[in-house]
């Protein structure tokens, strides 16, 4: 499956048709609303179920569509866990930001600096890459992603693996820094010099750094266990005419590019803390917000986009997609208002009638706030 298809460009497609929205000053009662109707309309669109919630300060609202169970017909539930996919990146980059800050790398050292054998293939040289590159997808690294089969549990992928298996897929085609291509490849290699530098697995320094910090107390970075806990929806993918179930995925084959599991409270949470500017030292900051050009929609920082639209306010964006989710986020420039929406169907294909109308309106929702 190609990831950067799916949670990259397709939702980017979707929430710019709504860029033209303009200025409205509304409560967040207001906001939900417009969000609960594009949700409405995501149910009738063929998504099984939609969660999210609109939050400005400290005043928030949840609102719900459909389904989290197919097999039961449970509503879906605003509370309830979700496979977050590349959102997972924005937590990786903070990772590594507090890293940095507490002087133990730069994100300008290259990445043979940590990991000498790692990117050594096909004339590619990971001592001409800096880590830099690899949180802002500058990195010229082909992307590793698989086909749908790749994410059955019969097979445990190491990070390497990952890795090994993009450098076989071409050579290098342009030098490091001269353009942006998102690649899920960067965020694996960022996971594993998180490991190189602290000598900890990413999931326990994220838990140390980020997830005790901020009081995610639903928020995991799975590594071997491929089921999700507790209160969650289950998640599906729709190919051709089959659903498949994809709520027991195989974490290794996306590991700290996109197999965090989170709620819609924490993944605000997080955000507001990230952009907001509290979770970062104002250095580092700077540095997650410092953006590239894409050359197809937002410019992209580090684990984030940023999207300017026409309601004269800035969203600091991502989404995330793995097979059986997708989810997206909008934040403001300080943090205090946001949209977050979770559904549980994934697609081979992007801008389905679903993704634009749910993208629409969350933008509209955000603009309202």
């Amino acid at each position: 499956m190609k990831l950067r298809r799916l949670s990259v460009i397709a939702a980017v497609c979707s929430i710019s048709l709504a860029i033209g929205l303009g200025t409205t000053e509304a409560a967040v009662p207001d906001a939900a609303a417009a969000l609960k109707a594009g949700a409405d309309q995501g149910i009738a669109d063929g998504y099984p179920g939609i969660i999210g919630m609109v939050r400005d300060g400290d005043q928030a609202q949840y609102i719900q569509a459909g389904v989290g169970d197919r097999g039961t017909g449970a509503p879906a539930d605003p509370k309830a866990k979700f496979r977050i996919g590349s959102n997972t990146k924005a937590f990786t980059a903070a990772t590594v930001l507090l890293l940095e800050a507490d002087g133990l790398l730069s994100i300008d050292d290259t990445v043979a600096k940590w990991l000498p054998n790692a990117v050594n293939a096909n004339g590619h040289d990971g001592s001409k890459i800096t880590i830099r590159q690899l949180l802002n997808h500058t990195s010229n690294l082909p992307n590793y992603t698989m086909n749908i089969d790749g994410y059955t549990t019969g097979r445990t992928w190491t990070p390497q693996q990952l890795v090994d298996g993009a450098l076989r897929k071409r050579q290098p085609n342009a030098q490091p820094g001269e353009k942006w291509e998102y690649t899920n490849t960067n965020y694996v290699l960022a996971g594993m010099i998180i490991r190189a530098v602290t000598g900890n697995e990413p999931a326990a320094e994220m838990k140390t750094r980020i997830f005790d910090r901020l009081g995610l107390a639903d928020t995991t970075l799975p590594t071997s266990d491929n089921n999700v806990y507790g209160n969650y929806l289950r998640g599906y993918f729709l190919a051709g005419p089959f659903i498949l179930d994809m709520t027991v995925t195989n974490v290794s084959a996306t590991q700290t590019a996109g197999a965090m599991v989170s709620t819609l409270d924490d993944l605000a949470t997080f955000q507001r803390a990230l952009v907001g500017g509290t979770l970062l030292p104002p250095a580092q900051q700077t540095e997650l917000k410092t953006t590239v050009p894409t050359g197809s929609g937002p410019d992209y920082g580090l684990g984030l986009m940023r999207l300017d639209t026409s309601c004269g306010r800035t969203a600091w964006y991502h989404n995330g997609v793995v097979p059986g989710y997708f989810s997206f986020h909008l934040t403001s420039e300080d943090g205090a208002k946001q949209v977050v929406e979770a559904n549980n169907e994934s697609h081979l294909i992007s801008g389905t009638p679903g993704q634009n109308h749910t993208g629409e309106a969350a933008v509209k929702a955000f603009c309202a706030l």
